[in-house]
């Protein structure tokens, strides 16, 4: 889960979109995202459309915004949840229904993005945005990348030059899919040997860290596992950098928008969600977040650079090799012990 930098923040309020020439709001809205995973000037247009005072707070991962709703955080009323977290918060009656399936527009958004198990006809949340997780690279310390192996033979002869997520799922994914395995293996061994994988490269790992962009372009690391919103940054410099979906596949992250169950401004909620299905604004919005979009209809407004990039829209064949995370029930309690063992060896 673009700039997918957005993991590098922290939970803080990141400050309130107020009204522009407004006598007086018409209610409120209140966001609460991952970090750099909208564009402000989408939530400008909206306050001003709707006379809406519009608050954003954000968080750098799905646990941690879990963990702060389940604390009794209220006063939100839209937040973003990975596909497999939105399953996790409506089994646990933390959503409600939005119908947004009957909202005008919802015609733009592609069938094939309704991943949730949960909510398999989007009756409860709005498909946002998707993107693969692969490698940004400097090209002047790695003229070529196109593999994970390639990615751990340049660590192993260059240690401490690389990073990956801290991040439990999408580390062990990787060494699962090293391994030939499912990102959503539940076989013990399967697990186990994810966990070896990634351990035995430990020692070459620079850190397992989130905010990457700079230390990539500046050189003082030469390759980190990051998400697909880098390609911001290759696009502005490509001599320089590069992004890659290694051949050997990777994981996906997909976002959707819910309503949390306690929502006290459900009304301006709704309209948020049918304001984010038109194309100019959907487009607008992917722009910056330089990510896979949902919305058919705004990827025909992309600009060329994004529209055709192989890793923003990749080839069917490279999307195949996808695999995007599923809610793990009590089977996560093998990821979170082998993870915990990972960071403390």
């Amino acid at each position: 889960m673009t700039l997918k930098n957005m993991k590098s923040l922290g939970l803080a309020a990141i400050g309130a979109f107020g009204l522009s020439g407004a006598a007086s709001a018409e209610g409120s809205l209140s966001l609460y995202n991952w970090g750099e995973y909208i564009n402000p000037a989408i939530i400008e247009k909206f306050a001003e459309e709707f006379d809406v005072d519009v608050t954003l707070d954000t968080y750098s991962t799905n646990e941690e915004m879990l963990a702060r709703i389940q604390a009794g955080a209220t006063g939100y009323d839209l937040v973003w949840p990975s596909v497999h977290m939105h399953d996790i918060m409506q089994k646990t009656g933390l959503l409600q229904k939005t119908m947004v399936n009957e909202m005008p527009g919802f015609e733009n958004i592609d069938p094939g993005s309704i991943r949730s198990k949960e909510d398999p006809n989007a009756e409860w949340c709005l498909p946002y945005a998707w993107g693969a997780v692969g490698i940004f690279y400097n090209k002047e310390m790695i003229p070529e990348l196109n593999s994970w192996q390639d990615f751990f033979d340049y660590a192993a002869a260059n240690p401490g030059k690389v990073t990956m997520l801290d991040d439990l799922r999408e580390t062990l994914g990787v060494g699962l899919i090293m391994n030939g395995a499912s990102v959503n293996s539940t076989d013990k061994d399967e697990v186990a040997a994810a966990e070896e994988f990634i351990l035995n490269a430990k020692p070459n790992i620079g850190a397992f860290r989130y905010d990457v962009l700079p230390l990539v372009t500046s050189g003082d690391m030469a390759a980190s596992h990051y998400y697909v919103g880098a390609v911001l940054n290759v696009n502005q410099n490509p001599d320089l950098l590069g992004y890659v979906i290694p051949e050997e596949g990777a994981t996906m992250y997909q976002e959707n928008i819910c309503m949390l169950k306690d929502a006290p401004n459900r009304e301006n909620a709704l309209k948020f969600l049918e304001f984010m299905m038109r194309p100019e604004i959907s487009a607008e919005n992917t722009i910056m977040l330089t990510n896979g979009s949902v919305n058919m209809a705004a990827i025909e407004l992309l600009p060329d650079e994004l529209k055709n990039h192989p890793a923003v829209n990749p080839p069917p064949e490279v999307r195949a090799k996808l695999q995007i995370f599923d809610d793990l029930g009590r089977d996560l309690r093998m990821y979170t012990r082998a993870w915990d063992r990972v960071k403390t060896q």
